[in-house]
C-alpha cells in the first residue's frame, strides 16, 4: 500500500524486532505523555526527531504527517491561550491571554509531537501486517488483533471507493455549492459509501469462511529476538526513565 512507503528501508530500526518497536513506542508514549516540565519535553521532542533521523525516513512524507497533526494542534492553540485562568500576558482583541494558557498549549504542542515523532520512527517502518503479527506474539486479544488489522485494511479501500464516487459526481456536472442540492447529493453520496462498504464487508466475510476462517489469528511467521534488539530495547527504557528523572529534577528546581 502507498501508506507503507515508510516500510520500505533499510535502517536498524527498519529492521528491529516489531514486537519490541511496539513496546518500546508504549512505553516512551506514556513516559512523555506524564512529563509536565518545559525541559524534559523539548528533550522528548529532540529524542522523538533523533529516531526519524535514525530510521532515515523520507523527509517529506515525515514532513506531512506532522503537518497534518500540528493543523488540529493549531486549533488548540487558538483556543487554550484564551479559555485557561490565570495571570494575564496581553489582550488580544479584548480577549485576555494568560501565561498558563501559553504554557499549557506550549506543553500540549511539545509533547503531542514528540509522541508522533516516537511512533512514526518506530511504527511506520514496519508494515501493518507484521505489527498485527507482533500483536499477536505479545498476547494481545485476537479479537483486537484482527480489529486493528482490517480495519486498516478496508479503510483504504473504502477511501478509494469514496474517490471513485466523488469522480462519478463530478463527470455528472456536481459542483459543491452551499444549496439544497448539494447537501442532498451529499447525502446520497454518503450513503452510497455506506452501502458500498457494507456489501463489500458482506463478500469479505463469507470469502473468509468459505477458505476456513474461524476467527482465529493464525501465525506463520515467528520473529527471532537478536542481541541487537535487546540493546535497543535497554537504551528506549533507559531514555524513559532519564525523561523521567529530568522532568523530576526540573520540577524540584521549580518549586524549591
Amino acid at each position: 500500500m502507498t501508506c507503507e512507503r515508510l516500510a520500505a528501508g533499510t535502517s536498524t530500526l527498519h529492521t528491529t524486532d516489531p514486537r519490541v518497536k511496539l513496546c518500546l513506542a508504549f512505553i516512551l508514549s506514556v513516559t512523555i505523555a506524564l512529563l509536565e516540565g518545559c525541559p524534559a519535553q523539548f528533550a522528548a521532542l529532540a529524542a522523538g526527531f533523533l529516531l526519524v533521523c535514525w530510521a532515515r525516513l523520507p523527509v517529506r512524507e515525515t514532513a506531512g504527517r506532522l503537518v497534518a497533526i500540528n493543523f488540529f494542534l493549531f486549533l488548540v492553540a487558538a483556543v487554550v491561550p484564551f479559555t485557561t485562568p490565570g495571570v494575564t500576558a496581553f489582550s488580544f482583541l479584548s480577549l485576555p491571554v494568560t501565561w498558563q494558557g501559553i504554557e499549557l498549549a506550549l506543553s500540549v504542542w511539545l509533547k503531542c509531537n514528540a509522541i508522533a515523532a516516537v511512533n512514526i520512527a518506530f511504527l511506520a517502518t514496519s508494515t501493518i501486517f507484521s505489527l498485527a503479527h507482533a500483536l499477536a506474539h505479545l498476547k494481545v486479544p485476537s479479537k483486537l488483533v484482527q480489529l486493528f488489522f482490517f480495519s486498516w485494511r478496508y479503510i483504504h479501500i473504502l477511501e478509494e471507493e469514496l474517490g471513485r464516487i466523488r469522480t462519478a459526481a463530478s463527470l455528472r456536472g456536481f459542483r459543491p455549492s452551499t444549496s439544497l442540492h448539494t447537501y442532498r447529493t451529499l447525502a446520497w453520496m454518503t450513503g452510497a459509501l455506506l452501502i458500498k462498504g457494507f456489501e463489500r464487508g458482506e463478500r469479505v466475510y463469507m470469502a473468509m469462511r468459505c477458505r476456513g476462517f474461524n476467527g482465529t489469528f493464525w501465525l506463520l511467521s515467528h520473529f527471532h529476538f537478536h542481541a541487537r534488539d535487546g540493546v535497543i530495547a535497554a537504551a528506549g527504557i533507559v531514555a524513559s526513565l532519564a525523561l523521567l528523572i529530568m522532568d523530576n529534577r526540573t520540577r524540584c528546581i521549580l518549586f524549591n
